[in-house]
């Protein structure tokens, strides 16, 4: 599959060398060796290798590598009695195709539409879908097309720095939610963890306007609210409003993560893991989005690919998927 003009194309798993990475040892079964065919699967996964969003943002490069990172760690990981892997599939990754490809909100427009066919041709309505890597940006179509298959508007959930609800501009990795919410795809949106000094004046009145939830790092310094009580609330409104609900993370939320707009403050990883694991339980959760992570060197890569492979098996191992 490529895209309209052929800027992106997606690669089967069977097509990619990430399954070399994964490691036998006798008297052990690892996830890599446990997965079924995708179309058999309760869970799929998806990778995205591009970071046109962000760079559209005036943002960082870094997102295309965090997929093959994930991989690296998922493969190897332990399948035993807390979780076996047997209900995991694999589609793929969708890819540029060039090095030369604009860095605007045409090409975003473009990598949208690919998204949306590539999701609605490969997942049906039933499984859960995870999606690795890639910018922010990718929010707007998993959410479209997630919507269109369930066919309701989605309550997301998101641990971010940015709200990413900037103005309907063009395309990037700041507007996501904003043109998913305008479109009628996003009912209600949920921010947790915004930094005051990085959320514009004109994204937080959006907000405000539109009647969404949201809450600031700074207060969780205070102790002004608590974390643990804001998720255990926003958990318990997800079960009683019965919509879809879709978890978004971007990893510039957690505190030294390698990521397209790393920060020295944010959340600690096992509050995030934390935030994963209780939004998960909420009974029609559709979707799983782990953008923003850029490494680069060995030691970037290692970090972030094994960070994204415990949020991933924290989500699957508290899925009510997961219990029958």
């Amino acid at each position: 599959m490529v895209s309209a003009r052929q800027n992106f194309t997606f690669v089967p798993w069977e097509k990619l060398p990430y399954q070399q990475f994964l490691t036998v040892r006798e008297g052990e079964t690892r996830l890599g060796e446990v997965n079924v065919p995708y179309s058999a699967a309760s869970f799929v996964i998806l990778g995205i290798e591009e970071s046109i969003g962000p760079n559209a943002n005036l943002g960082n490069s870094g997102a295309e590598n965090a997929f093959e990172a994930f991989c690296r760690k998922f493969l190897n990981m332990q399948s035993n009695f807390t979780f076996s892997g047997n209900k995991v599939g694999w589609l793929g990754a969708i890819r540029t195709t060039r090095k030369d490809i604009p860095q605007n909100g045409d090409s975003v427009g473009e990598l949208d539409e690919f998204v949306k066919d590539v999701i609605n041709l490969l997942v049906l309505p039933h499984q859960i879908l995870i999606v690795i890597g890639g910018g922010h940006n990718n929010a707007y179509p998993i959410i479209a097309s997630r919507s269109t298959q369930c066919k309701s508007p989605l309550h997301v959930v998101n641990l971010d720095a940015h709200a990413d609800y900037r103005s309907i501009e063009g395309r990037h990795s700041g507007n996501p939610f904003s043109y998913a919410y305008r479109d009628g795809f996003l009912q209600n949106y949920s921010v947790f963890s915004l930094h005051k000094r990085y959320n514009n004046e004109v994204t937080l009145s959006a907000l405000t306007r539109d009647g969404h939830f949201f809450t600031f790092l700074e207060d969780y310094i205070d102790r002004v609210r608590l974390f643990e009580d804001d998720v255990i609330a926003q958990h318990e409104a997800l079960r009683e409003e019965n919509i879809p609900v879709g978890i978004e993370l971007d990893m510039d939320a957690i505190e030294n993560m390698p990521s397209s707009a790393v920060s020295p403050s944010g959340m600690t990883f096992s509050a995030a893991r934390y935030f994963v694991r209780q939004m998960v339980k909420a009974e029609k959760c559709v979707y799983l989005h782990l953008p923003e992570g850029a490494p680069f060197t060995a030691e970037e890569k290692n970090k972030v690919g094994k960070a994204l492979s415990y949020l991933v098996t924290d989500f699957m191992e508290c899925h009510p998927l997961s219990k029958f």
